[in-house]
């Protein structure tokens, strides 16, 4: 090729000289981008919109994160900087966070219909699961706890069951002990997957409508734990009551393990639910 336009050149401009390496060296073809990278970064682009549809907003740069970073990322910076401007009474500043997180969100969304999981870019938890509501609005929804967390609620029922098998009789206190601790586990849980919320930060730097918040984190977490221990003793009731009208007495040794069944089955029931959903 160099030669072909060296010699072009000298017939039309005979005064003109070029040496096939200076043509060789002028003749740089730019370096061929990584087909990896340009797809993650362009399925970015392509599912927050565009880059900048409104002219100078860009989600990731008003975030300040980049499009390739985690969703969990993203979220936390997003916060961060919404929490540090609500408290210096920046409400431009916090609604564009907003503005721009919500884009994100909806950049999500339409990950996880398309499939796109390119790299680290992959379909968060929150969206995930979105469209799996519960029938009942307070009932439990998937939710799966990181590995850490699965380990320490598998430890805290299997310590407990195996207090009240040593025991055989402990006037339901462990049972007492595991729903306090479940309660405090799935209200920290709870909080962790909460989205985030508009928020009136008042004039001491406080958010009044939090502790309202923290209350219904509360009352959720008491009524998901307390109606597993009511499942458990239903259910051992109904089937002490099948098995009796089935054989026509109750076997001595499910009469006498009453505590032991329903403070097993409640412990299993809570690391499924503290482990899986929410």
């Amino acid at each position: 090729m160099a030669l072909a336009i060296s010699n072009i050149l000298h017939f039309h401009y005979p005064k003109f000289n070029i040496s096939r390496s200076q043509i060789s060296t002028s003749l740089r073809f730019p370096k061929r981008t990584s087909w990896n990278n340009r797809l993650i970064i362009s399925a970015s682009a392509s599912a927050a919109g565009s880059s900048n549809p409104n002219g100078d907003f860009n989600p990731y740069e008003i975030i300040g994160v980049s499009p390739i970073e985690k969703f969990d990322t993203i979220k936390a910076t997003y916060t961060k900087k919404k929490k540090e401007a609500e408290i210096k009474g920046d409400e431009e500043t916090a609604s564009k966070l907003e503005k721009a997180y919500d884009k994100l969100m909806m950049a999500q969304l339409s990950n996880r219909k398309k499939g796109v999981t390119f790299g680290s870019f992959k379909v968060s938890k929150d969206i995930k699961y979105a469209d799996k509501q519960p029938i009942i609005p307070w009932g439990p929804r998937f939710a799966k706890s990181s590995e850490n967390d699965v380990r320490i609620n598998l430890a805290i029922a299997a310590a407990f069951t195996a207090w009240i098998v040593v025991t055989r009789s402990a006037d339901y206190k462990p049972l007492q002990f595991l729903a306090f601790a479940f309660v405090y586990r799935l209200f920290e849980k709870l909080k962790s997957f909460d989205s985030p919320k508009s928020s009136t930060i008042n004039e001491d730097g406080e958010d009044p409508g939090e502790g309202l918040r923290m209350g219904k984190r509360l009352l959720r977490s008491l009524a998901l734990v307390f109606g597993c221990v009511a499942v458990s003793s239903l259910g051992y009731t109904f089937a002490l009551n099948i098995i009796e009208s089935a054989i026509g007495s109750i076997p001595l040794f499910l009469y006498n393990s009453q505590e032991l069944i329903i403070t097993a089955s409640s412990a299993f029931m809570l690391f499924t639910l503290g482990s899986y959903y929410r």
